[in-house]
């Protein structure tokens, strides 16, 4: 039989226990994690969606177009998450016409590089952009005329 110091030491034990389970279960545990191609299965409906859905948030007038697909990583969870990285062009089509369009080239090129976490169910035809990442690319920094500016903790000038 427990002394009586020893129950209270035991019913602790055992609240660690379940907390320390309830714990592991609220976590998310990676059943694979898999590099793809553009062409692996569920990733070009994926990219159709990010680039419709890009297309849809954007403020410009122009569609814009994945031309390069750089990397596609997808991890199985309780869900299917694929880790997207593109590259853009804007395009000569006006929005939202984006497929067929050609790059635009000259002062109005843009290009940009994004990388999406996007929650996909494609079973359903659900999808859900979880982090959106863009750089543009297109505007290198312009020379500057002005001298340098000198920065000195006196008030001297020169």
């Amino acid at each position: 039989m427990a002394s009586p110091w020893q129950v209270p030491q035991l019913l602790l034990a055992i609240l660690m226990v379940l907390v320390a389970f309830s714990d592991q279960f609220r976590r998310k545990t990676y059943i694979s994690v898999s590099e793809e191609t553009a062409v692996s299965e569920f990733v070009p409906e994926t990219l159709r969606f990010l680039n419709e859905q890009y297309n849809q948030d954007s403020e410009d007038a122009y569609s814009f177009r994945i031309m390069r697909v750089l990397q596609v990583q997808s991890q199985v969870t309780d869900h299917l998450e694929h880790h997207v990285k593109v590259e853009m062009q804007r395009t000569t089509c006006l929005k939202p016409t984006y497929s067929n369009c050609a790059p635009q080239e000259g002062e109005q090129a843009k290009q940009i590089s994004c990388y999406f976490s996007v929650y996909t169910n494609p079973w359903n035809k659900k999808y859900k952009i979880l982090k959106k990442q863009c750089e543009d690319h297109t505007s290198p920094m312009a020379p500057t005329s002005q001298k340098p500016v000198v920065l000195s903790t006196d008030n001297k000038q020169d």
